[in-house]
């Protein structure tokens, strides 16, 4: 499990986000809208496209979901889930790229991109890689302002705080951690949860100590994961709202 970090959201509040992954083609997007209060939406780098884009941001607006940039490697025949060694100019101008689409699909309904946040191979990169977390902050603005950032402990984390970025930390309860603090590798027995009651259960233990608690779109079951998630956070006590 995690470790607390110091930007945790006060015990008193009893308010956590609920985020998931969509727009990536391999789940149901609209049900997961009506259950999450933040959407990690995919800009077409790894999946997605923009008539997706639109439309889950229109969704999104409907329900009053706040939109968030998921962004990656461009690689979308590996999912963004390869490592890459992408130079730091070509980087940012990557995330440039996918931020402004996405902000340019949120506006046909009338809403903002709210944080950005990196998908699979790039996210677990930027834990530790200096280059690659700069230029995803450097990508990561809109207007003149950084994006407040969604992540996990480690260098993005620690750079965007140093920045003066909101930094949004957040949780996993369908996957497994390593003693270090790190999700396990997806390859890894116990890596990947299915059990829906296990995971809402990790989802209100995880609640106290992070800002946001993530399920993964992509898992099979998703949307049923991810209403046990919220049931089991408000019958805990907590409200659900986004960051």
């Amino acid at each position: 499990m995690p470790v607390t970090t110091g930007s945790e959201p006060a015990p008193a509040e009893r308010a956590v986000d609920l985020n998931a992954d969509l727009g990536e083609e391999v789940t149901d997007d609209a049900a997961l809208l009506a259950v999450v209060t933040s959407a990690n939406v995919a800009c077409g780098f790894h999946a997605g496209h923009p008539a997706l884009m639109r439309e889950v941001c229109a969704e999104a607006a409907r329900r009053g979901v706040a939109i968030g940039a998921q962004v990656s490697y461009d690689d979308r025949e590996n999912f963004g889930r390869i490592p890459r060694e992408v130079p730091y100019g070509r980087l940012r101008e990557q995330i440039a790229h996918q931020v402004g689409e996405l902000a340019d699909a949120a506006a046909r309904s009338g809403v903002e991109v709210r944080y950005v946040k990196p998908h699979g191979a790039l996210y677990h990169r930027v834990l530790d890689d200096e280059e690659q977390a700069a230029a995803v902050l450097d990508g990561s603005v809109l207007d003149g302002s950084g994006l407040p950032v969604m992540t996990m402990p480690g260098v993005l984390q620690e750079k965007a705080a140093a920045a003066g970025r909101r930094v949004l930390h957040e949780g996993f309860p369908d996957r497994g951690y390593g003693p270090d603090g790190r999700l396990l590798p997806r390859h890894r027995a116990g890596a990947v949860l299915t059990d829906v009651a296990r995971i809402a259960r990790r989802a209100v233990e995880l609640a106290a100590q992070v800002h946001s608690v993530c399920v993964h779109g992509d898992t099979p079951g998703a949307v049923a994961h991810a209403q046990a998630v919220r049931r089991e956070l408000e019958r805990a006590g907590y409200l659900l709202r986004s960051c």
